[in-house]
């Protein structure tokens, strides 16, 4: 909606017969529906049914109309019995369901989709595309979607449209023309196929770490944000140095919590966790900075500095900041053209890069990732594992929360499962979505 973003229109945009641009916002949004790339951003409720029944009251539903509506939709959303949840203390991928359940409640005529499943699990995800597979089948509304994850995406489609860096089109038309005339093209700028084939999963599945006295260890870990409501309970988990873990599971088995009790963010509510020996969550911030690096799910929420440089830089040593440069290079973010950049005006993938960046350059022994291939393309995602197989190679051990199983592929040497706050031990049943 041209009001609500700061920047230069050209052109015109007409939705449902009305252009947008000399519409109302009342008028556009009764027509619209939309999904943002960080769905915590439009979660205004503290209550998951109150957020959806918000989006409702403004259209001016009845009280009997979303009473009736709410719990359904967040049904359709993979939300059954949230109603009472707080938005807040939600995973990840819950909140993107919220902001979905938020979306379809009304039954809008335009769906506007921003990487509706980049937080999702696959099982979400794939109820995800069966939805939309159903509303495309209905011709109940218009979809318009942004997304990475091209063997979701293309199935879904009657018309796509790839956009190169600059913004301007590569190709338009049904999927099949597309794929067949302009294939090279897509894949020389960095545009995720729809064919390509996942790598194995590591047959390794365990808490135990491997060889070397652990960097990081947590013993009969259990956690809660609210009384009653368990988040993990007796995790044991040991990583060595250099050694590399995918953290899988469904979405609000544990795995951001975890990970955040490794780094010292958040206190075990019982059992222990040792980083290097010492308890994280009492270390001096400047201590704890050297030892261990996160990336958060919402990189937004770890920036500092009022550009991308000031971020970057912020509290470096003289001598690693020309380190920082080369790493800033290495994944796509130059200085001479993103240093002055104010980090909240980046894309979600160059927010995710920098996030990571400014953590890889202090050579942390720990580095945690929460969901670290969000909003990649191909050259990201491939600067991306450059840059962490080298933080291996000098001796960082990567423990990364993800549901995006290429990556686990090719970066993990040892997978842990996550099922409802517990490590799945050997001979487990493993939920399938995690399967080689």
């Amino acid at each position: 909606m041209p009001w609500s973003v700061p920047g230069r229109m050209a052109g015109e945009l007409t939705v449902d017969g009305l252009v947008v641009d000399t519409g109302t916002a009342p008028a556009v949004i009764e027509r619209v529906g939309v999904v943002f790339q960080d769905p915590s951003s439009q979660l205004v409720m503290e209550r998951a049914e109150d957020d959806v029944a918000f989006g409702l009251e403004g259209r001016g539903w009845s009280r009997e109309r979303m009473r009736a509506r709410v719990p359904d939709a967040l049904a359709e959303a993979g939300l059954a019995g949230f109603e009472r949840r707080r938005t807040a203390r939600l995973s990840g991928g819950e909140q993107q369901r919220l902001a979905l359940a938020g979306a379809f409640a009304p039954r809008p005529g335009l769906l506007v989709l921003d990487e509706p499943t980049a937080n999702l699990d696959p099982p979400g995800a794939s109820a995800f595309a069966a939805r939309l597979a159903a509303v495309r089948s209905a011709r109940a509304a218009t979809v318009v979607l942004v997304e990475h994850r091209a063997e979701l995406a293309w199935p879904l489609a009657d018309l796509v449209l790839a956009l190169g860096a600059d913004g301007a089109p590569l190709g338009f038309g049904p999927p099949g023309e597309i794929l067949a005339r302009s294939r090279d093209v897509l894949a020389e700028a960095g545009i995720w196929l729809p064919d390509e084939p996942l790598p194995p999963l590591p047959l390794r599945s365990s808490g135990g770490a491997g060889t070397g006295e652990p960097v990081v260890e947590a013993h009969d870990v259990a956690f809660a944000f609210e009384r009653g409501v368990a988040v993990l309970r007796g995790v044991d988990l040991a990583v060595g140095p250099g050694e590399r873990v995918a953290l899988l599971g469904p979405n609000g088995s544990g795995k951001s919590t975890l990970g955040r009790l490794l780094v010292g963010l958040l206190r075990p509510a019982a059992g222990r966790v040792r980083l290097a020996g010492a308890d994280p969550s009492r270390l001096a911030p400047h201590d704890l900075a050297r030892r261990a690096g996160y990336v958060m799910q919402d990189p937004e929420r770890g920036f500092l500095g009022a550009t991308v440089e000031a971020d970057l830089l912020l509290g470096l040593a003289t001598g690693e900041r020309q380190r920082a440069g080369d790493v800033a290079d290495a994944l796509g973010l130059p200085m001479a053209a993103f240093g002055r950049r104010n980090p909240f005006t980046l894309s979600g993938g160059e927010q995710r890069r920098l996030s990571l960046a400014s953590q890889l350059v202090r050579r942390p022994s720990l580095l945690v990732l929460d969901e670290p291939t969000f909003g990649q393309d191909r050259r990201g995602y491939g600067a991306l594992l450059g840059l962490l197989r080298a933080g291996v190679d000098e001796g960082t051990a990567i423990v990364a929360a993800t549901h995006d199983l290429r990556f686990a592929g090719d970066v993990a040497e040892r997978v842990v499962h996550l099922v409802d706050g517990r490590i799945a031990g050997p001979g487990a049943t493993i939920p399938p979505q995690d399967a080689a």
